[in-house]
């Protein structure tokens, strides 16, 4: 397993959030650092950061329902967008900031 060096992390997925439709009583794991190729769920690829400073974040849903979920890994309300990703993108390229429409929450 390569190291990777904790530096620029949590990085953007995606700046746009997932729209997840839970299932009651489970428990999912979200990623923190932006690594993972399971978006935005955790695959655990953040252990291949230096000093594994990162861990995924738990969240159970006691019924089932549609959530938003962060993949731009600067939510102030985390696993759940906040809209930050608006941020996010604005300081990227104009492709990258185009909007979806997802992008509008």
């Amino acid at each position: 397993m390569d190291i990777i060096a904790d530096k620029d992390f949590p990085r953007a997925a995606k700046c746009e959030p997932a729209c997840i439709q839970t299932e009651s009583g489970k428990t999912y794991s979200w990623c923190t650092c932006g690594l993972s190729e399971k978006q935005p769920f955790c695959d655990g690829k953040h252990k291949q950061i230096e000093g594994m400073p990162y861990k995924s974040l738990k969240a159970t849903f006691e019924e089932a329902e549609e959530v938003w979920m962060c993949q731009c890994k600067q939510s102030k309300n985390p696993p759940f967008c906040d809209g930050s990703h608006r941020k996010v993108a604005s300081r990227q390229s104009p492709v990258a900031s185009r909007q979806s429409p997802a992008s509008s929450l």
